[in-house]
């Protein structure tokens, strides 16, 4: 008998688990509470360009990336782009992107430089990760680095992406840094060669989804999963909350063009409707699509949770209780990112790093990589601050961070000018990763919930890397493995 299957969540995780899936015979379905897939991955419009909402890239070692698009039938479409780093310290912006420069490099002394050096290429060949659970990133860098490069080197790219949690965050995490950055060396490259997908995301997305569709997942959007029970009978009950949407019409079939090809969105009634549509149509002209004006109520074999793990423990009623707060447990970095679409570029380098107080915490300069020809020959910027969940800057308007950054932009670069700005959007997200405390993997839950037939698999269970595209398919091909994997799921 054919498995019956609800994914919660449509990013790389759940989407690659609803592939794999759907290719082992099962009967898929995908919930989205957003009006469009690819969770941290997804796009947005800006300035009339399609694009990524958050900065993302390929590294030559990206294996499970790269297979996928690959099977994606996007080979063809990688562009691949030698890159420069900068560093933004006291008050002047530096190169860091070849030895020579590394030695040049006047903020630390010859035996600092040293040091530090040491410390990345110690790093790149330690295996033995869990033990690095077990102290501080603070403890660990210090004895290796010093204290003076701790002071000025380390602790405030920590700080750039961890906050003050950085001071209870385990070695283990700047070592998955190092580890992933030298493996894109080792990759065969040699050289520090960053890749993209023409079309960015929104091809990705847009491919991805049409593949989903064909292998018959049905993808439900605007459908935030309020509760996971299981029932005497062995089924599980997924309960989604009313649509948000207020202005419903007829339904209506809409065909959504992109840039890249032509997709068949399909709309149906209420009391549910199919997913064979990626993204919410426009309201122009009256034509939308009508949603159920109601909770629902859908029934399933096995229910797999992708969701951030507070979330996932709100959904499920009947978890015992050590679950429950293994799962709360779990602490969350959220960003407030702009993306910032303007005439000139910034600079030369993909990643500027930055140790001096700045309302952001790095400069990425996408088209220092991406053909400005994607974006009508602008640039496209990206801002981040990584910061926590309950942090104040999430509840500022748009005008107040747009001012601020761009303020900020202005002391780091004297031939930046506000004029030049052809576009400034801000993205919030209070749960990007969870932050690596110490021991961090011993406290995790189990991937098989105490609700049977019900799994929680997410971004938490990256335990020996950091939170990438890469690092995320991995995830769902070893977990359908260890789960699903050699079995047949359809009679």
């Amino acid at each position: 008998m054919t498995q019956n299957i609800a994914i919660v969540g449509t990013g790389f995780l759940g989407m690659t688990l609803a592939m794999r899936l759907a290719d082992a015979g099962a009967k898929v379905t995908l919930y989205e509470s957003a009006a469009e897939i690819g969770g941290l991955a997804s796009v947005w419009e800006i300035n009339n360009i399609i694009w990524d909402k958050h900065y993302h890239v390929v590294l030559a070692s990206d294996k499970y990336t790269r297979d996928l698009f690959v099977e994606l039938g996007l080979a063809d479409d990688f562009r691949w782009v030698e890159t420069k780093t900068g560093f933004y310290t006291d008050g002047e912006l530096l190169s860091m992107s070849d030895t020579l420069e590394f030695l040049k490099f006047p903020p630390l002394g010859i035996i600092s430089k040293l040091r530090l050096g040491a410390t990345i290429f110690y790093a790149s060949r330690v295996k033995d990760w869990k033990r690095l659970e077990k102290v501080t990133v603070e403890e660990w860098l210090t004895k290796l680095s010093g204290r003076k490069t701790f002071e000025k080197i380390w602790k405030p790219l920590l700080k750039a992406k961890l906050g003050e949690a950085y001071k209870e965050t385990a070695a283990s995490f700047i070592w998955a840094t190092i580890q992933r950055m030298y493996s894109a060396r080792r990759s065969g490259m040699k050289r520090e060669m960053f890749g993209y997908i023409k079309g960015g995301y929104a091809r990705v997305l847009e491919r991805f989804g049409e593949v989903l569709v064909e292998k018959g997942v049905e993808i439900r959007l605007n459908s935030r999963v309020q509760q996971i029970e299981r029932l005497d009978s062995g089924k599980i009950k997924v309960s989604t909350a009313a649509a948000r949407r207020g202005k419903d019409t007829k339904p209506q079939v809409v065909r959504q063009r992109t840039k890249y090809a032509s997709f068949q969105a399909g709309a149906v009634v209420a009391p549910g409707f199919s997913g064979a549509f990626l993204s919410e149509p426009k309201t122009d002209g009256g034509t939308v699509v009508q949603f159920p004006d109601a909770g629902t109520d859908s029934y399933f074999d096995k229910v797999i949770l992708t969701c951030p793990s507070n979330t996932a423990a709100k959904m499920l009623i009947q978890a015992e209780p050590a679950e429950r707060k293994m799962l709360e447990s779990i602490r969350y970095q959220g960003i407030v990112c702009a993306s910032v679409m303007m005439k000139c570029s910034l600079s030369d380098f993909y990643v500027t790093n930055i140790t001096d107080d700045t309302p952001f915490t790095g400069i990425i300069e996408m088209t220092a990589i991406v053909d400005k020809r994607e974006f009508e020959r602008n640039a496209l910027v990206y801002l981040p601050r990584y910061i926590a969940p309950d942090d104040e800057l999430f509840d500022r308007s748009d005008e107040e961070i747009e001012r601020q950054f761009l303020d900020g932009l202005e002391r780091m670069y004297p031939k930046f000018r506000r004029k030049d700005v052809v576009a400034f959007k801000i993205s919030r997200v209070r749960q990007v990763f969870p932050v690596p405390v110490l021991r961090y993997s011993e406290s995790l839950a189990d991937k098989r919930s105490t609700v049977e037939g019900v799994y929680v698999v997410n971004s938490s269970h990256i335990v020996n890397g950091t939170l990438n595209i890469n690092e995320t398919v991995q995830l769902a091909e070893n977990f359908f493995a260890e789960e699903f994997g050699g079995r047949t799921l359809a009679s």
